[in-house]
């Protein structure tokens, strides 16, 4: 019975938790309620069986909970003027989520609400939506584990001092805060497709949430951004089952076996860049996919078209200018033209001090050197990409290929 009911936790949690927010009306509250309702099904289910609606029964639970611990708290503390309306609104009609828009919607444009301000909505948003730990989070940007908890403290008391909505804009409203929704997806899928650290190179749920939430995005607001950010992922999801050895070890992209992407991700998301691209309103998520859609419709790795892709990330400098995408287009221009082009970009890019703490730019380098035979040069320079990743899959193949080098 535990491990039924760690499963559920494992994959519906989240979904419970936002709906009890919007049973709730807070962030804290809900979240106390999740547990009690957890522990709830600890100490029933083992008795009584699992509910045929897991679910509705731990919202259900969790609420009622919720409720008898707010009227506890009444006897002592007064409660604010909304707390009685909440607490006598049933709700019970609205558990099974069936035709439903979905409380995961309505959280992720709360935390993304132009209030906070942009590390907030991510930070809470990777918090409250996608459950990851706040060191989880810290290590993702950076940043000290207190100062980040610090942020999400802030932001939550934001969210209820200044009465934020949890909802989903009014049509109006959407266009202008579309962006911020996107960004957060997309950080919330990169979490998933490259964990920031530990032990696991991917970690499908939040890869897999990203994509559903993208998905619901557009049926609400279908703009060629939003459309252009689903392809996005979808095409870079496609490669998952190729990127790592049954061992876990990280696997090139030249070196994927390509009968293990995923060919309906491939095609849906082609498809989806064709017809962004051909609106003419696209922008930088649009730009990413079409380079994405390059490398997965190329039969092989030597088939790639990497001028096409270098004339993708040109457009892409143009829109949206930033240090990781001068990079990437350097070492589109090493595929194109031979390492030692490619080398003097990434030079010039690491002498201004940009991405002097970013592993990829040294693990990059280090390639180039290596291929161009300088074998000292590329030891130090995956030397120092060692010591900046924080990912052991990634590690382990900077160790492997300091193992490889000559000397």
């Amino acid at each position: 019975m535990r491990e039924t009911v760690d499963a559920i936790y494992r994959s519906r949690s989240r979904h419970i938790f936002a709906t009890l927010i919007r049973l709730l009306g807070d962030f804290d509250v809900a979240e106390e309620a999740l547990h009690d309702a957890f522990r709830a099904a600890l100490e029933q289910w083992p008795r009584e069986g699992v509910p045929a609606n897991p679910q509705a029964w731990l919202v259900s639970t969790g609420r009622f909970k919720a409720i008898d611990g707010i009227r506890r708290r009444a006897r002592f503390e007064p409660l604010p003027d909304d707390v009685e309306e909440r607490l006598a609104a049933d709700g019970g009609d609205e558990l099974d989520g069936e035709g439903l828009e979905d409380d995961r919607l309505r959280l992720i444009f709360t935390c993304c609400h132009p209030a906070l301000s942009p590390d907030a909505q991510v930070a809470l948003t990777l918090r409250e939506v996608c459950g990851l730990t706040t060191e989880e989070i810290a290590r993702a940007f950076l940043t000290a584990a207190p100062t980040l908890a610090q942020r999400i403290v802030r932001a939550k008391a934001k969210i209820r001092d200044t009465r934020i909505p949890y909802q989903v804009p009014p049509p109006v409203e959407l266009p202008d805060r579309v962006d911020s929704v996107l960004r957060v997806i997309y950080l919330v899928f990169n979490e998933g497709y490259s964990a920031s650290s530990g032990e696991a190179l991917m970690r499908s749920d939040l890869s897999g949430e990203a994509i559903r939430v993208g998905r619901l995005l557009i049926e609400l607001l279908p703009e060629p951004e939003a459309l252009g950010l689903l392809a996005l992922m979808l095409l870079q999801e496609s490669r998952r089952a190729a990127r790592s050895a049954p061992t876990g070890d990280l696997i090139l992209l030249a070196d994927q076996d390509r009968s293990l992407w995923n060919g309906h991700y491939i095609a849906e998301g082609s498809a989806l860049v064709e017809r962004t691209l051909s609106s003419r309103r696209f922008g930088p998520y649009t730009l990413q996919a079409a380079i994405a859609a390059v490398h997965a419709n190329a039969p092989n790795a030597a088939a790639t078209d990497w001028a096409e892709i270098t004339r993708l990330y040109d457009l892409l400098l143009r829109i949206d200018p930033s240090p990781v995408i001068e990079l990437n287009r350097a070492v589109a221009v090493a595929m194109r033209d031979g390492p030692l082009p490619g080398l003097a970009l990434i030079d010039a890019i690491l002498m201004r001090g940009d991405l002097a703490d970013y592993h990829l730019a040294h693990s990059a380098r280090a390639d180039l050197c290596r291929r161009l035979g300088r074998a000292a040069e590329a030891r130090a320079s995956y030397e120092r990409a060692h010591e900046l990743a924080r990912q052991e899959p990634e590690r382990r193949f900077l160790k492997r290929r300091l193992r490889e080098l000559p000397g």
